[in-house]
């Protein structure tokens, strides 16, 4: 089974990123006003994938949280008084809340839970040291595009009032290492959180 994370991502999120591909395909083409069309579609498109990235990662966050929280019990005090203040505790200053799907923002985190949440994922699949690389790659073009600041991303020496030239390969390569993150994530989680309470929470 898969988390509502999960669902909602293979559901809503990737039918939303399927449209930028579409759009790319009608605007495709050699011509110079297309290929510049593409580059800022391209631009587009790993926003909106860094986005719905970490859309997904902070849905499954508080769904763990949710999961684990509704299940402690200790004698003499309230549930609802004891979940909600584990809830908060769980919850505050989240780097989900407020940065970017990063490596280092995912492992704190998710590292909550009491886990080393990278090893586990790099455990699952020795290929997921290779996708983190791509991770972190995608963070730093995000952050590019959105701050129109592309200096990080040229060669020491070669700064160009330009940007560098995003391929559609490139991006759909993002696209590929955050579509198996999820599935990792999910399996990860559910794996640690069934330990912890007793049964798998999906």
């Amino acid at each position: 089974m898969a988390s509502g994370s999960l669902n909602d991502w293979r559901r809503v999120r990737v039918l939303e990123l399927d449209q930028m591909e579409n759009v790319l395909h009608l605007v495709g083409g050699v011509v110079r006003g297309r290929r510049y069309a593409t580059v800022q579609i391209n631009h587009a498109y790993t926003m909106l994938l860094s986005s719905h990235f970490q859309g997904y990662c902070r849905d499954l966050h508080s769904e763990c949280v949710n999961h684990l929280v509704s299940r402690i019990e200790i004698p003499g005090v309230a549930p609802r008084d004891l979940q909600d203040l584990l809830q908060v505790e769980f919850l505050l200053r989240r780097k989900l809340d407020s940065g970017n799907p990063h490596p280092g923002a995912l492992g704190e985190d998710f590292n909550r839970f009491g886990l080393n949440f990278w090893d586990k994922v790099k455990a699952l699949d020795p290929s997921n040291t290779r996708r983190i690389a791509l991770l972190t790659e995608l963070n730093s073009w995000r952050n590019a595009i959105a701050h129109q600041n592309f200096d990080s991303l040229s060669p020491p020496g070669t700064a160009s009032s330009l940007p560098p030239y995003l391929r559609l390969d490139k991006v759909r390569s993002w696209r590929a290492a955050c579509e198996h993150f999820t599935v990792d994530f999910d399996v990860v989680m559910s794996t640690h959180l069934g330990l912890l309470i007793g049964s798998p929470p999906w």
